[in-house]
């Protein structure tokens, strides 16, 4: 018998010099790729800042409006040096200087909005709230960020018994537990399951007061409109 013929061993193919990729080509590659999408992000990102800050100027002067009962307008002041001034005080750029906002009805002020922010159980709680500094009470309160638990934290803008606590209300506050209130001035029950989010903001405003309050009474009793 004769034995299978075996297939022929193929030559091996040689490479041709420069036909594989250097090193440094595909450092170049990626990184011009790279450049590339970081331009794309930068481009979208100037595109929509406008769309961004407009939503979050709009946002912003509905709560003020809302917090301070419908005033026929308000005023845009800063706070520098201790004081209220109603331009942006010298070097400070516009986005970074801190500012309150004077209401007006009938031609007479009926309060500040004044933002406030502080580290709630899951992240920074950002709000606003109206004050009147002639009767020393909040005009009212609204939350306008957090990312408080569902269901639970999500309470401190959800529950309008909690939000409606804050309006017409003497300063400084004082978080009680529901059942606990004792007539006292300040009172604010607390939501149960959700008292550090309710406590957070609660203190959040006494904070804002405490530093706040001598500069907007000032303001007040000095202003003519």
């Amino acid at each position: 018998m004769s034995e299978p013929m075996s297939e022929p061993m193929s030559e091996p193919h040689a490479v041709e010099p420069g036909s594989m990729t250097s090193p440094g080509r595909l450092v170049a590659t990626l990184g011009g790729l790279g450049a590339f999408a970081g331009l794309l992000i930068v481009l979208a990102f100037g595109a929509t800042q406008p769309a961004i800050r407009a939503h979050r100027a709009a946002v912003l002067a509905e709560a003020i409006t809302e917090v301070l009962g419908e005033p026929e307008r308000y005023d845009t002041l800063y706070v520098a040096g201790g004081s209220l001034v109603t331009t942006p005080p010298p070097g400070v750029p516009l986005e970074d200087a801190e500012t309150v906002f004077l209401g007006y009805r009938d031609g007479a002020p009926v309060g500040f909005a004044i933002r406030a922010a502080k580290a709630g159980f899951q992240d920074t709680i950002s709000l606003i709230f109206g004050y009147d500094p002639a009767t020393s009470r909040l005009l009212g309160m609204k939350v306008l960020e957090s990312k408080e638990t569902p269901g639970l934290g999500d309470k401190i803008y959800k529950d309008m018994r909690f939000v409606g606590g804050f309006r017409d209300v003497e300063v400084p506050l004082l978080g009680v537990k529901a059942g606990g209130e004792k007539g006292l001035p300040g009172e604010i029950v607390m939501i149960t399951g959700a008292t550090i989010s309710s406590r957070t903001i609660i203190k959040a405003i006494n904070t804002e007061l405490e530093r706040l309050r001598p500069v907007l009474s000032t303001y007040k009793q000095e202003s003519k409109p």
